[in-house]
């Protein structure tokens, strides 16, 4: 008779809240479809710490991670769009304040899953994946965006306008899936494209 102990895994999910994740690909919105499946995943785990990291041209550490799913789930509900005043998708930031964020190993599992429709303006993601991997953190990156590009709706009671640069232009926002890909090889992890109304969780 073999014994299996199981051990307890955390997980930190780092979600981008850039304007790009109002984009409507995903009903009702990528930011809204990502945290209902967010919450879903919360309701699934068993003595396993969660933790949330929100980014978007900065990161910050919303919720440390905790065994108190009530607690993380409240955290959730605050996450929106205006919630980092720091415009764009600073990917490699969040992934270091994720490591960072796991604290000393005690030898747990530790997983980043990733959830993000850009690209990284900010710095350099695979430097902070090679560091993720060093600190035996393994990353699961779900690209919630289209390599072609979405629209990014912004509403105002019943108008639409959509969201545009300082020069005036519409801006797609386009998703960068080979890095995402190449992180998750380097840390041993998984990427996966959100799809048909999902996430992908």
């Amino acid at each position: 008779l073999e014994l299996l102990h199981r051990r307890g895994v955390d997980i930190m999910i780092a979600l981008d809240t850039s304007l790009s994740m109002l984009a409507e690909d995903i009903k009702p919105n990528r930011l809204t479809r990502a945290r209902y499946e967010i919450e879903g995943l919360i309701d699934r785990l068993e003595g396993d710490r969660i933790g949330l990291v929100a980014f978007a041209g900065k990161s910050f550490v919303l919720c440390p991670l905790t065994l108190d799913y009530g607690a993380a789930k409240i955290f959730l509900d605050t996450v929106d769009t205006d919630l980092i005043s720091v415009k764009g998708t600073a990917i490699g930031d969040a992934v270091r304040m994720a490591t960072r964020a796991f604290g000393s190993s005690e030898k747990k599992y530790q997983v980043l899953i990733l959830i993000t429709d850009g690209e990284d303006h900010a710095g350099d993601p695979l430097d902070a994946a090679e560091a993720a991997a060093d600190a035996g953190v393994r990353i699961f990156a779900v690209g919630v965006g289209t390599p072609d590009g979405e629209l990014v709706p912004i509403r105002d009671g019943d108008e639409v306008n959509y969201l545009r640069d300082s020069a005036g232009r519409i801006v797609k926002t386009r998703l960068d899936q080979a890095t995402l890909e190449k992180m998750a090889v380097l840390t041993d992890g998984a990427y996966v494209q959100a799809g048909g109304g999902r996430v992908g969780l």
